[in-house]
């Protein structure tokens, strides 16, 4: 068992502290989803914490990490909050793409643009042909 769950159930981390929400955006950062999905079914709010700037969505997009951003989206992460640099999940994942690749970047940027993040918060043209030809479909112009 995974020592965040173990330290949940002996009570020494509360649902509603702020450690909780970090400990949800570093799972999420970990793409440790079963760390996640623990402490979103017991309250934790979806965005996390941003104690190091980024919450957890943004963090799941930049580290290429799609199934917390899947789990994420389920719990009804807001995809529009503000990072530290002042960019969304999307931005967050396009910048990631282009700077510090994933296998699942593309689809991770799909899967924000089918969930309604706002296609005019990612930098564009970003001058990959894969990320442009998908930003376009959603209406990057």
């Amino acid at each position: 068992m995974p020592r965040i769950v173990t330290w949940h159930e002996q009570g020494l981390l509360a649902t509603d502290s702020p450690e909780s929400a970090e400990a949800l955006t570093c799972a999420c950062f970990l793409g440790a989803v079963d760390v996640a999905e623990y402490l979103l079914r017991r309250g934790i709010g979806p965005a996390g914490g941003m104690g190091t700037g980024l919450n957890a969505v943004h963090w799941a997009a930049n580290r290429g990490q799609l199934a917390a951003l899947e789990l994420l989206l389920r719990y009804d992460v807001p995809l529009e909050t503000r990072s530290m640099y002042d960019g969304t999940a999307l931005g967050t994942a396009v910048w990631a793409a282009i700077h510090e690749p994933k296998p699942d970047h593309l689809s991770i940027i799909e899967t924000l643009l089918d969930a309604g993040a706002d296609v005019q918060e990612a930098d564009y043209p970003t001058g990959d042909a894969r990320i442009d030809e998908l930003l376009r479909r959603f209406g990057a112009a």
